[in-house]
């Protein structure tokens, strides 16, 4: 039969082809199968037309491009490690980046202040006294530099050994800082009259003063948590062994009245300790107390400040809101991704946390529901605080910026 018009085959009757066999003589080769293919028309995978389970190139693009934020803060040339609010006005902001540099700039417009130059390393600590007026900035080699923000200029420095922490005082002009080598350090500014607690040669990883501002709590990488003097210069209690951790500190929270201390540590427990006996009163984690190779980091912990709550944030992703009269676990809220850092709003139950997933979310500690959540970072949120109206969260994060969020949305 001939048919010029390509190649279809007529029937007749009821007959019905089934297979069509090419009778040639050999088997195909690999050159007939390369010839075969090269007529089939293979679509653009970006192209296709069934997307069904399948995010499309515009779908995660226009999810990376949802911004929820109000102000940008682009001055950064790497990523953004720390960021706080001056605590007088909640108006200022300032943040440290792996540029080595530390700037002080206005929350509403984004306008820089003061830009802290100097550092040799990325500025991992940056943070205001107690009445705004100074601004101490530190890098990761022990390079602590304190400025004056009025006359922006640098009114002190001076070099540690490799920087854990630093945290001013609460109510005086008076710095502490813990190093990689185990020793704490306090100066008076702008004197510079200095005192240091000594411990063992492990780090000082994570340290607080209580509110009464004559105490400090350190908590070490071996696990131990210690409680200093800081007049007398010794130590008050030494928690460690059974009852300590049995991994490196990682937080440390305090409540109001500073009578208890909550730790968390890369062994996955969080401890309440009594401040004024050394005693450990609670112990806490999700896994239980089963011993696993891969523990679940506590990276962040707090005390509600209007009801008997406390938050534990894990690095696998889960927050878990305890009851702090009872030590029962109320709620479990997961995240898609690990969580930074926590933080409790000052007149309600609702506590923000950041993750890895580049995210900011809100939740009611009272039925453990997610309120918001807010986007806009394109890499990880390394660190972020809530100003005291808890109108206004501040974000650093790894995409080299920093961006202000209002909190006070319509669904709130």
């Amino acid at each position: 039969m001939d048919n010029t018009e390509g190649n279809a085959v007529e029937l007749h009757g009821d007959e019905e082809i089934i297979e069509v066999i090419e009778l040639n003589d050999t088997e195909p080769g690999p050159d007939d199968l390369a010839d075969d293919l090269g007529d089939v028309d293979f679509e653009d995978p970006g192209n296709t037309g069934d997307d069904e389970g399948w995010e499309t190139e515009d779908e995660m693009e226009a999810e990376a491009e949802q911004d929820d934020s109000d102000l940008t803060f682009s001055k950064h040339s790497g990523s953004v490690f720390c960021v706080s609010l001056d605590p007088a006005t909640n108006s200022m902001a300032v943040t440290g980046g792996e540029d080595d540099k530390a700037f002080v700039w206005r929350v509403s417009d984004g306008e820089v202040l003061l830009e802290c130059t100097g550092h040799k390393d990325s500025v991992t600590c940056a943070v205001f006294s107690h009445d705004s007026s100074l601004v101490a900035t530190a890098d990761m080699s022990g390079l602590i530099k304190v400025w004056k923000v009025e006359n922006k200029e640098e009114i002190w420095s001076f070099e540690v050994g490799d920087l854990e922490w630093l945290e001013w005082h609460p109510c005086a002009p008076v710095l502490l800082a813990g190093t990689d080598d185990g020793n704490v350090w306090m100066w008076k500014i702008p004197s510079g009259e200095c005192k240091t607690f000594q411990s063992a040669a492990c780090q000082a990883t994570t340290g607080k003063i209580l509110p009464d501002g004559k105490r400090a709590v350190v908590g070490y990488e071996d696990g131990t948590v210690r409680v200093w003097d800081l007049k007398q210069g010794n130590a008050i209690h030494v928690i460690k062994g059974q009852d300590g951790h049995q991994g490196a500190l990682t937080s440390l929270a305090c409540n109001k009245d500073g009578t208890l201390v909550l730790t968390g540590s890369v062994d996955g427990h969080a401890k309440l300790i009594n401040t004024a006996t050394g005693k450990v009163i609670g112990s806490f984690s999700v896994n239980g107390d089963k011993d696993e190779e891969e523990t679940n980091s506590v990276e962040s912990v707090g005390f509600c400040k209007t009801l008997p709550l406390i938050a534990v944030a894990y690095l696998e992703g889960t927050l878990a809101i305890y009851d702090l009269s009872t030590h029962v676990l109320r709620h479990r809220c997961q995240h898609e991704a690990g969580i930074v850092h926590l933080q409790w709003e000052e007149s309600s139950s609702v506590v923000s946390t950041c993750c890895l997933d580049g995210k900011l979310r809100l939740w009611d500690a009272r039925s453990g529901n997610l309120v918001s959540e807010f986007r806009g970072h394109t890499a990880e949120i390394l660190d972020f605080t809530v100003n005291r109206e808890a109108s206004v969260a501040v974000t650093a994060s790894g995409d080299s910026q920093a961006k202000v969020f209002c909190l006070q949305r319509p669904d709130r």
